[in-house]
């Protein structure tokens, strides 16, 4: 029952995630948020008047008992964005999720990279892509994918092949899994890193969740490798969050007869890293030095929801105090008091001229 309140605000219509954090922003838990009048919603930054009315007026106990009952009954738990496990650079995405459903070890620090390509992909594409994974597990670095047929099962592989970590992002509840059969490989990423969705768990693998999960996958990772896609297809999608992310975008070329080589081809002709061993990847994945299997690198902490929402700007860059201040909406007084506070926490470091960024 830990997480009922945040069930219960996750199912408010007109309350997406975005809207969600401001919430906790402005509210300590969000149980205070379902007990707010409506003048307290009223002073919510970015919260329409519909959003308001339909917090006060939904009728959550169903949805999040079912899922607090699904949970008891499952090996699943859940990682909310105040925990110290929460991926610190999934905060630095414009709308990440607020909870996420995790089996296995999440980690909140490592050097991740994310390979997907086509669901149909060549013998060779698969081959290469085991390789590849293969190569950067051996080298320290998580690799995040799918659990899709094809390329996204290979670079799993791959990853468990060469005794490293690996992430699998579903778009589908963790207790649907999608392919059925790779329930066996389910199994070894859970064991071998950690399985994660933003879905609750009875959620089908619907054809508009992937687009989201593939933010997710962009989203935790330094980069993301392409290395068969077809012109429009899910994996160019992932390649474009990467972009917006401000992720690195790495692309194996292909024969230009071959369908699947459309997409990494046009990738690189746009700017994005050619890859043909692991050595292209590395020299160009920023922060790479971070061994994923050693401990999260970050100090233990964990945040208040209005130390978490500071946390969140600085993860995007350093900021001064008073560009702190502004963008919170709170006064010089509170912000000071909670950079003190994260600086005790080690969460974020002082810098000259009165400027913070994290640790």
């Amino acid at each position: 029952m830990d997480h009922y309140f945040w069930f219960a605000l996750k199912s408010v219509p007109l309350v997406g995630n975005v809207t969600f954090c401001r919430l906790l922003h402005h509210f300590r838990t969000p149980q205070e948020v379902f007990q707010a009048s409506p003048e307290e919603l009223a002073g919510v930054r970015g919260l329409s008047r519909a959003a308001a009315d339909q917090i006060r007026s939904h009728d959550y106990r169903e949805g999040a008992d079912r899922e607090c009952a699904a949970l008891l009954h499952s090996d699943v738990r859940i990682v909310d964005f105040l925990s110290e496990e929460y991926p610190k650079i999934l905060l630095e995405i414009a709308d990440f999720p607020p909870y996420l459903y995790v089996r296995g070890t999440l980690r909140s620090s490592e050097c991740c990279l994310a390979v997907v390509g086509s669901r149909r992909a060549s013998s060779s594409g698969q081959s290469i892509t085991e390789r590849l994974a293969r190569d950067l597990a051996q080298r320290g670095i998580t690799v995040v994918s799918g659990m899709a047929r094809g390329i996204d099962t290979s670079a799993h592989r791959g990853a468990l092949k060469g005794g490293g970590r690996t992430i699998g992002v579903l778009g589908s509840g963790l207790d649907v899994l999608y392919p059925p059969e790779n329930r066996m490989l389910f199994q070894e990423v859970a064991a071998q890193g950690c399985v994660i969705s933003e879905f609750p768990l009875g959620t089908a693998p619907l054809a508009e969740n992937f687009p989201r999960r593939n933010r997710i996958i962009s989203g935790l990772s330094r980069g993301v490798l392409v290395v068969e896609a077809v012109e429009n297809s899910g994996s160019l999608i992932t390649a474009r969050y990467a972009l917006e992310q401000g992720r690195e975008v790495f692309a194996v070329p292909g024969n230009i007869n071959y369908p699947g080589s459309r997409g990494p081809n046009q990738l690189i002709k746009e700017g994005a890293a050619l890859v043909q061993n692991v050595d292209d990847i590395i020299q160009n994945l920023p922060h790479h030095g971070a061994p994923a299997t050693a401990e999260p690198l970050p100090p233990s902490f964990c945040l208040t929801p209005q130390e978490a929402s500071i946390y969140t700007l600085l993860a995007a860059s350093p900021l001064h105090a008073d560009e702190i201040t502004f963008k919170c909406g709170l006064t010089a007084g509170e912000v000071s008091a909670m950079l003190l506070r994260l600086e005790l926490k080690g969460a974020v470091t002082r810098l000259p001229g009165n400027y913070f960024m994290i640790s």
